[in-house]
């Protein structure tokens, strides 16, 4: 676990060996874009997140791309064609972990250019204000939406993207659908674990539905 430059420990304290000022040089731009071994500062290892996921609430962003038209309303909702972990096909939004010492618009910026490409050109919005606040359980049936993993708090946004999106990582393929068209019915039944409640919320919010 990283120490932030202005952090005194205490003797007993786990991070007490590290010395003071070790991220004096880092900058909002590392933690977009990771640190030379491809994750940014404060990123945990396999053994810290799951230690934390078994004891705390995670924050998370969870964002709704979209493309707009020349007055600025939704026209295409984006989703992200992945397989799951029971080895079927699914849909999901873009999703991602909100870092120690990371802003909301830099966690926005960093999970958008994670699921999409560097090319993606997000309009992030002035004032990070989620539309709605989705509460992920571990525990299936105590709300809608439900994490396997983890307790996980997530802000849910929806961010127009003008560039070029590219699937990323384990991403099969990012598909777009008309919010008005016979498909956005199918692309919601295709999201588990209430994501898809997340798109409908979204594009009611934005106007859309």
């Amino acid at each position: 676990m990283p120490v932030l430059n202005d952090e005194i420990p205490d003797d007993d304290d786990f991070d007490a060996g590290r010395s003071r000022g070790e991220f004096s040089g880092v900058t909002p731009e590392d933690f977009m874009r990771g640190g030379e071994g491809g994750n940014p500062p404060g990123w945990l290892d396999r053994g810290d997140i799951e230690r934390a996921r078994r004891q705390l609430p995670i924050a998370y962003v969870e964002v709704v791309p979209v493309r707009v038209d020349e007055m600025g309303a939704v026209s295409q909702a984006g989703t992200l064609l992945c397989v799951g972990e029971d080895g079927n096909i699914g849909r999901t939004l873009i999703t991602g972990r909100v870092l120690y010492h990371e802003t909301i618009r830099e966690a926005l910026a960093r999970n958008i250019s994670k699921d999409l490409g560097e090319l993606a050109l997000p309009m992030l919005p002035t004032s990070p204000q989620p539309f709605t606040v989705a509460e992920f359980f571990p525990t299936p049936g105590v709300s809608e939406f439900y994490d396997p993993r983890q307790h996980a708090i997530a802000l849910c946004y929806v961010v127009p993207v003008a560039g070029d999106c590219k699937p990323q990582d384990e991403t099969l393929d990012v598909e777009w659908v008309d919010p008005r068209g016979d498909m956005l019915e199918t692309f919601i039944g295709q999201m588990p674990n209430g994501h898809g409640s997340i798109l409908r919320q979204a594009l009611s919010w934005a106007g859309a539905l």
